[in-house]
Parts: C-alpha cells; sequence; structure tokens
C-alpha cells in the first residue's frame, strides 16, 4: 500500500524540505475536523475537553482501521486524515459517530469532512505526505502543499459531505485517555507556536523559514521537548479521569466507568511509583516510552511546536518570524503558558506503539491560531 512504502525519516528537520513530501494518489479522500467554538471553550478552561475531543477523531479513526496504518494529524481542537477510496465508507462513519459523541458528551459541535484528493487538486492544492520517526515504534505523518487547510477552509464554509449519525451512536473509542500529569515548564515557558506560509509563496522559501526556526530551537534539550527524558509525571488521582469515562464508558453507567478508572489507575500509580515489574511490564521503560513516542511537533501544512524553551529563544523566534511575516513568507501565531498536557491513545501498555498528543496546558495551539486571524503578533 502507497503508505506503508513511504520512508521513515528519523530528522525532523529533514521534513522542512518540500521534496521530502510524496502526494497522495488521486483517488484517496482527505478527512477533517474541528470544534465549533473552540476558543470559547478554551476560555471556559474546557482546554482538556478540547483536546480529547480532538484527540477522539484520531481513535475512532485508528480502531476502524484496525491495525492498517494511515497517515493523521492531530491540531489541539481538530484532527485530519486520509484514506484509500476503499476506506471512506468506514471513515465517514467513525467521524459522524464522534461528532454524535462530542455533541451528546460534552455539549460541543463538531464540524466534520471528507474530500477527494482529485478535488482538492482540482482547486489548486496539493496534499502530500511524509513520515517522521518520533521513537523506534511510532512514527507520524507530516501533511504539505496547502490540500487539507484548503478542506478544512471548504467544512468551516458549511459543505457537507458526511451523514449525520443517528443519536445515541457510539464510536469506538477503545484506547483513548489523558492520565498523565500536565508537564511544568523548566526552561521558563510552553510556547505553543504556528508558522503557516502565505498565500502562494513558494515551498521552498517556506521550507527555509522553517527550518530557520528548527535552528533557532536545536540547543534546547531535545529541541524543546515537553516531556522530561524519564518520561512524564503520574499523580493520583488522575486529572483527566472523568473525561475518560465519557469516551470509554460507551451505553454504560458514566459513575460505574469512573470508579473503575479510578482503581485502575490507583494501580497503575503504584506500579509507576514503586518501579515493581509485574510479568512483560516494566512501568520505568513505558514512562519512557511515553515521552519518547509523544507528537510535540510536525509539519500540517506548516510548521507547529509546542516546546519548552526560554524567554531568549522566544525573543530571537518573533524576530525571525516578524522578518519573514514582513516579507510575506509566514503568518505566524505564538502562545505562551506555564504548562503542557498530553493526550493519549493506547491501545495496550505491552508494546511501545501507543501514541501520545502533547499541547499547551491554556489553549495551546487553538489560541496560537487567534494571533493568525488577528494578523498580529503577539
Amino acid at each position: 500500500m502507497f503508505y506503508d512504502q513511504l520512508p521513515r525519516r528519523s530528522a525532523f528537520s529533514d521534513l522542512a524540505d518540500p521534496a521530502r513530501y510524496t502526494p497522495l494518489p488521486k483517488d484517496w479522500v482527505v478527512g477533517t475536523s474541528d470544534i465549533i467554538g473552540s476558543t470559547d471553550a478554551i476560555a471556559a478552561g474546557k482546554y482538556k475537553v478540547v483536546n480529547m475531543v480532538g484527540a477522539a477523531v484520531i481513535s475512532a479513526q485508528i480502531n476502524a482501521a484496525g491495525g492498517r496504518a494511515f497517515p493523521y494529524v492531530f491540531g489541539g481542537d481538530g484532527a485530519a486524515f486520509a484514506h484509500p477510496p476503499e476506506f471512506e465508507d468506514e471513515a465517514a462513519a467513525a467521524l459522524a459517530a464522534v461528532q454524535v459523541w462530542a455533541r451528546e458528551e460534552f455539549d460541543m459541535g463538531l464540524r466534520v469532512g471528507l474530500f477527494p484528493v482529485s478535488e482538492i487538486r482540482t482547486a489548486g492544492r496539493e496534499v502530500a505526505v511524509a513520515r517522521y520517526r518520533a521513537s523506534e515504534d511510532v512514527d507520524y505523518a507530516m501533511f504539505a502543499g496547502g490540500g487539507v487547510s484548503w478542506a478544512e477552509n471548504r467544512m468551516k464554509d458549511g459543505v457537507e459531505t458526511v451523514a449525520a449519525a443517528a443519536p445515541g451512536t457510539q464510536p469506538n473509542l477503545e484506547g483513548l485517555s489523558c492520565r498523565w500529569n500536565h508537564m511544568q515548564a523548566r526552561n521558563g515557558t510552553i510556547l505553543s507556536l504556528l508558522v503557516q506560509p502565505g498565500e502562494g509563496v513558494d515551498a521552498d522559501a517556506f521550507g527555509a523559514v522553517a527550518q530557520s526556526v528548527l535552528d533557532l530551537v536545536r540547543h534546547l534539550e531535545r529541541g524543546g521537548h515537553p516531556a522530561p527524558a524519564e518520561g512524564p509525571g503520574f499523580g493520583w488521582p488522575p486529572p483527566g479521569a472523568m473525561l475518560e469515562a465519557h469516551a470509554s464508558r460507551g451505553s454504560g453507567s458514566l459513575a460505574k466507568r469512573k470508579r473503575q478508572i479510578m482503581i485502575e489507575t490507583a494501580l497503575a500509580w503504584v506500579f509507576l511509583t514503586t518501579r515493581i515489574k509485574l510479568g512483560g511490564f516494566d512501568p520505568a521503560h513505558y514512562q519512557r516510552v511515553v515521552g519518547a513516542n509523544a507528537d510535540f511537533r510536525k509539519f500540517d501544512d506548516g510548521l507547529k511546536m509546542t516546546i519548552d524553551c526560554d524567554a531568549e529563544t522566544v525573543a530571537r523566534l518573533r524576530a525571525v518570524l516578524d522578518e519573514a511575516r514582513g516579507r510575506g513568507i509566514v503568518h505566524y501565531g505564538m502562545h505562551m503558558q506555564d504548562e503542557a498536557m498530553m493526550t493519549c491513545i493506547v491501545p495496550s501498555i505491552m508494546d511501545d506503539s501507543h501514541v501520545h498528543f502533547i499541547d499547551g496546558a491554556a489553549g495551546g495551539y487553538t489560541q496560537a491560531a487567534m494571533g493568525i486571524k488577528d494578523g498580529a503578533s503577539p
């Protein structure tokens, strides 16, 4: 299959080069999603709910795919993905199910869409993809070409391409959780940064600016990774227990499922605190792998990063990006906060293929996007 044949690149900076990307086959479809009113939800303190719903879109697609690899990207208040044509119906059903779940569990509106790659190309945009190897067992898709952004804008304009599911429809969100503690800034601030190409800008020109940004953060420990090398902290009770109960209860009792999660996480806390190994499970190894697997930077028709950095680095980034924006090469937004948070998809703790999405814990990518919309430096 097309996606399986793409090389897994281990140097993130390579992905600033547009030559590293391969166009999707023309008969594939691109899926998009976006939470309605996410900025207001974050202002009301619902940032964990926003991230949970965004990650639920990916979780439902992973479970529907049944182990088949496909490209996807997490954006904080939404997600995007792509599938070959024979899986379009199952992708649509999973999207529609998450849409119902978000509304019924959280009273949160979710826009969804599916668009053929051929239609995107007819509109003058491309959908090209690459694979970044974050660790030995996990890689993440990177997107370029402007096609995903085009599809998202069509969706936001009200173009409906996914039939609504019936009330009560439940998505399969097995493995979706948010049990880890927030990660405190160690170098001064957690910076969520979005950098997008200006309209009609040459891909190489944007890539050069993206490379400059990556060069500026290269000196940071692990490139600015918000999680310590030993992995994030785990406390009890976990901050996302109720959200996980909403994701995993199915048609059962919310209170009962939360009680089960509290018992499970209490046991997990004991093992992670004492480092006691049980069977094939090594708590210290698992915690380290969580950090290694985490998706804290990506290319998604632009560069997105949530990094732990110092004030001097923030100032240097702003200077480089202000200059590039003045030349019309980029639009950018940044948001600073004290913590990062993690939302996870863990089908099993017995292997190392679990995936983890990092965002700023006070609005992160959603707030940074507001800087782009406002057209002003933060």
